[in-house]
């Protein structure tokens, strides 16, 4: 885990998350495919939602506490920098905000004021 432990952020389809709610975990397609939940530091999130959720509506951001986390926390390469990724389902209990994460009329994201 990165020094300091921060919050995190998951992308999230609002569908998904409802699922996620009823079951108690939330478990993104990557988990299955890739054997991880894919995520950002506050700081990286915008430049990921443009560059694979551009134009996507109906997308909330998980805030996730690192602390409440039950399943393993690495910060890993990848193309584009060092990010966190959950190896295992994210426990309802660990997502301390949801926000609604719409794009622009352009179809780009602009990091939300709460966050």
């Amino acid at each position: 885990m990165k020094a300091g432990g921060g919050l995190i952020v998951n992308i999230a389809k609002r569908n998904d998350w409802r699922r996620a709610i009823e079951r108690g975990a939330y478990e993104a397609e990557s988990l299955e495919t890739e054997g991880f939940i894919h995520c950002s530091d506050p700081s990286q999130v915008v430049d990921t939602a443009n560059a694979l959720f551009r134009s996507e509506t109906d997308l909330v951001l998980l805030c996730i506490d690192p602390a409440r986390l039950t399943a393993p926390l690495r910060y890993e390469p990848s193309k584009r920098g060092t990010f966190p990724h959950i190896y295992g389902p994210i426990s309802v209990a660990a997502v301390t905000r949801v926000l609604d994460f719409p794009p622009g009329a352009d179809g780009t994201f602009e990091l939300p004021a709460d966050l």
